[in-house]
């Protein structure tokens, strides 16, 4: 286990590293060495439950890029294979949408979709009051499974995709609780028409797997996928050290 001194300790010791290999030029200007090397990343979200997630981990994104996409289930189209569809898609729109933006050229983009289904029915995000009563009352009682698709295209084009599956089990709701979360409006824009992270919490019997998938965004698998791409998620945390500390 690394602790919070020796976690400032291999800081020192990396930034000495890179200071050995500038150029004498470039001795003394340390943030312009650090600036060349950095990579950028572009959250294709707007979701604020997957941003505080990132953000959880010590990975800002330097730019929200939400993606537009048409949302329709294709006819008989299995929910994990609509997350993962959905998920590439809007990676692959962040990333055209980029090519305008000079400032994030090579920027690794990450996507994801979360579905929520009960067996291979699609439990959508509901609009309105009555979708939502009809989503809550599918899950009353019973169980059902989540399914985030995490997408990320890497700064030199690579694809590269995860996806995490997530089984949530409801209490019965009665008429009262049914209602009360209906006036609460927690439900709009969220897969299933509920946000386990807030009220709904409550009416979780049981949960196998990954909970910050069910959230939004599997945070194992998303580090995984950035680090073995070599985005510096680790050098961020001992950055992040090195800042508590002052």
């Amino acid at each position: 286990m690394i602790l919070p001194r020796d976690a400032l300790l291999i800081a020192s010791n990396r930034g000495s590293i890179l200071s050995s290999k500038q150029q004498p030029e470039e001795r003394g200007h340390p943030a312009a060495v650090q600036s060349a090397a950095r990579k950028l990343l572009v959250l294709a979200s707007a979701s604020p439950r997957r941003l505080a997630l990132l953000e959880q981990v010590g990975i800002e994104p330097d730019a929200l890029r939400p993606a537009s996409i048409d949302e329709t289930p294709k006819r008989g189209e299995a929910p994990r294979s609509y997350a993962q569809r959905l998920a590439r898609q809007k990676a692959l729109t962040a990333r055209e949408r980029l090519e305008r933006e000079p400032n994030l050229g090579g920027a690794f983009v990450l996507a994801a979709d979360t579905v929520v289904a009960v067996n291979r029915k699609i439990i959508g995000k509901p609009e309105y009051l009555n979708e939502a009563a009809a989503a809550l009352q599918t899950l009353s009682g019973r169980s059902h499974r989540v399914f985030t698709s995490v997408c990320l295209i890497t700064d030199t084009g690579s694809v590269k995709m995860r996806t995490v599956e997530t089984r949530v089990r409801f209490k019965r709701l009665s008429a009262e609780e049914l209602d009360s979360y209906l006036a609460c409006g927690e439900w709009r824009g969220k897969a299933g028409g509920y946000a386990i992270q807030g009220i709904a919490g409550a009416f979780v019997q049981k949960i196998v797997g990954s909970y910050t998938n069910v959230v939004g965004l599997p945070l194992i698998e998303v580090v995984q996928l950035l680090t073995g791409e070599g985005f510096p998620v680790y050098f961020n945390w001992l950055n992040r050290a090195e800042v508590d500390s002052l």
